[in-house]
């Protein structure tokens, strides 16, 4: 596929500068771009990267300084106009119909909707209901009574298991494990003894899974994923956990059970949040911080115990000069006891 410019610059609804009659077949990055292709500059402290760019063209949100003669679009959002770009040169073909293979074992009350393909050694098991234009490749499990709505995609190797309800667009990486058991226990006579999960998990529409992930199931009621969260790989939902709309849950989280997580939320990598608390609105959890307390609408934390980010900012400061300050102090103290010791003669 080939397009002007002046088209490109239509599509993303920006302002062009340059020559709208240059013709560019593909998109890259800004470091791997061809004369030919269009590239993406999101932040304006990479500007330098223009000065090696072989692109075409580039989709930015600043103006580019004039010392730079590259064509460039400029919109609002520079990742949303290239995202648009993308879906123009390469649209997604995720979801290929491969119909039911004849080494899947279904069971004979699943009922199965229009344009369903099932992959080879996959286990569906009874009540189970698909919805239209689902694909599920090789080596999933799908428990008894659960029910995918229509549009999902589910790669290799995901375990879903029984009694739990999914819905609508919902994409789910491979190796990923749905509805395991709570971690539950209690001490008898000196021996854990395992406590019976026999709640659900319900993860609503448009909801994006990533790979190794693991979502368990509630001791009662649900664990819930809403509608439009995307969860990164490998973390970890305890059971009971409720998450909101639209959250953004980064690689290797971990959040214990019965947590509650509003709408908007982001929890970025290597956080940790501990049971039994209720995160606002539109909270950020910066990297690697450890949550103990409630935190209120739109709050932004850090650190372990996770506090207000700016006074964890602050701290951090004092922290890293207690040793050029413990130096001070020895000089200080080898002051005063010298003119104590003058003082005395």
């Amino acid at each position: 596929m080939q397009k002007k410019l002046s088209e490109i610059a239509s599509l993303v609804d920006g302002k062009l500068f340059g020559d709208g009659s240059i013709i560019v077949d593909g998109v890259n990055g800004i470091e791997q771009a061809s004369k030919s292709e269009i590239t993406f500059l999101a932040n304006s402290k990479y500007t330098s990267f223009l000065n090696n760019t072989k692109a075409a063209c580039v989709i930015t949100s600043f103006e580019v300084p004039k010392e730079f003669k590259i064509p460039y679009i400029l919109v609002n959002d520079a990742s949303l106009g290239f995202i648009k770009v993308v879906s123009l040169f390469k649209p997604e073909d995720k979801k290929c119909s491969f119909g039911i293979s004849d080494k899947a074992d279904i069971a004979e009350n699943v009922k199965l909707g229009k344009n369903v393909s099932v992959g080879s050694f996959t286990v569906v098991e009874d009540g189970v209901r698909i919805g239209d234009n689902c694909v599920i490749y090789p080596n999933c499990f799908i428990g008894k009574n659960t029910t995918l709505d229509s549009d999902c995609l589910i790669y290799s190797n995901v375990t879903i298991r029984e009694n739990i309800t999914i819905g609508k667009r919902v994409i789910i990486q491979s190796a990923v494990v749905i509805g395991s058991d709570g971690f539950g226990f209690v001490k008898v006579n000196g021996k854990y003894q395992k406590i019976p999960q026999i709640g659900t998990v319900v993860i609503e529409d448009d909801v994006e899974i990533g790979a190794g992930t693991t979502i368990d199931r509630a001791r009662f009621d649900k664990t819930l994923i809403g509608q439009g969260t995307k969860i990164d790989n490998l973390v970890q939902i305890a059971h009971n956990v409720t998450i909101g709309k639209n959250c953004i849950i980064v690689a290797q989280v971990g959040i214990s059970g019965s947590t509650k997580i509003a709408d908007n939320v982001t929890i970025a990598g290597q956080a940790g949040i501990a049971g039994h608390l209720n995160i606002g609105n539109n909270v950020l959890i910066y990297a690697k911080s450890g949550v103990t307390k409630d935190i209120k609408d739109n709050q932004q934390v850090s650190d372990y115990p996770a506090k207000d980010h700016a006074l964890a900012r602050k701290l951090r400061v004092y922290i890293n000069k207690l040793p050029e300050l413990n130096e001070e102090l020895k000089r200080l103290k080898e002051s005063l006891k010298r003119l104590i010791e003058e003082n005395n003669k």
